[in-house]
């Protein structure tokens, strides 16, 4: 790199003095055009890795049920208990007890 000196233009404006690289612009391209396959192959390993990282514990869906959907409390405590993940919707204030209200 070297330091340009000002100097006027045949239009008669001024261009102050800066810095010149050496490098010629094609190497830029080249480069840039290699980050940019970089880039690609990163974000498909982060994509990868995040659809990996949330599957469920189970495989088998969790089916919606409500309160209403069971004959007793305790029919809907011990389904609650199977899965509290799956069936969290049964116990509203977050307490522990299925179907209380």
């Amino acid at each position: 790199m070297g330091y340009r000196r000002g100097y006027h233009k045949k239009d008669g404006t001024y261009v102050q003095g800066h810095f010149v690289s050496n490098r010629s612009k094609n190497s830029d391209r080249k480069k840039s055009k290699s980050g940019c396959g970089v880039l690609i192959l990163i974000l498909a390993i982060l994509i990868a890795s995040i659809s990996i990282s949330c599957t469920n514990e189970s495989n088998t869906p969790c089916v919606k049920k409500n309160c209403f959907d069971f004959s007793s409390r305790a029919e809907a405590q011990s389904t609650f208990e199977t899965n509290r993940s799956c069936y969290a919707n049964l116990d509203r204030d977050k307490d522990g007890i299925a179907c209380e209200n």
